[in-house]
Parts: structure tokens; sequence; C-alpha cells
């Protein structure tokens, strides 16, 4: 593996079995956003897409349960997709989790599935 750091993008449920309830919601980001800092540590850029798709959808006056969210959530992690090196995918039943496995690997794109199986970097955090 060259020495630059991967772009990964951190794929698991968000809406999933949530029945649109905001504090399980936030309680998935929350899941989603852990992972991060071991992305970070081993050398990496964690990239979340409800990072990018819920300021859209605030821009556009929606939020995660309104009709507009599939038009931004998926493309988001799709075109976020088109710029990331790998997808570090956590556990839980999630469609859009396997779509973002599925994209990646049509595009030979890495799939993990634990953060242990990421390559660290030369130059990393210390953690």
């Amino acid at each position: 593996m060259n020495d630059e750091p991967q772009m990964i993008l951190i794929a698991g449920p968000y809406r999933s079995g949530t029945d649109g309830d905001p504090s399980a919601m936030a309680a998935n980001l929350a899941r989603l956003e852990a992972a991060a800092w071991p992305v970070f540590a081993a050398g990496h850029i964690p990239m979340i897409g409800e990072w990018v798709a819920l300021p859209v959808l605030r821009a556009a006056g929606a939020g995660p349960t309104d009709p507009l969210a599939d038009e931004v959530l998926y493309p988001a992690a799709e075109r976020l997709l088109a710029r990331c090196d790998a997808v570090l995918r956590l556990p839980g039943d999630s469609a859009g989790a396997d779509q973002d496995v599925a994209i990646a690997r049509r595009r030979g794109l890495p799939v993990y599935h634990d953060v242990a199986e990421i390559p660290r970097r030369e130059t990393q955090v210390s953690a």
C-alpha cells in the first residue's frame, strides 16, 4: 500500500430501525462517528455520508424523515464514494450501507468490516 491517507466512508445504520425517532437516529449517528477516531488514528480520513447529507437537507428545509431525504442521503453517499478509497461497514441492518458496499465493490474499493482490518499508515496519530 502506498503511504497516502485513504478517505474511508464509514457506513452503517442511520435511519434503519428507528421509525423516524430523532433520538434513535442520533444514537446511530453517534455509533458511526465513534468509528471516526480509530480511522483517523490509523492515519486516514474518516467520512460519513450524513456529515454531507444532513446539512444539505437542512438547507433545503427538510430533515432525515422528509420525503426529500431519500433523494439526498443515498445520492450523497454515492457521490462521496466517487472520491473515497474504501468503506468501513459497521454492523447492523441498513439498506443504505449495503448499497454503499455494493457500489464500493463495483468500483473495486476495499470494504473493511472492522477497524483492525484497515492498514495503518506510517505517519499516524498515537492512539
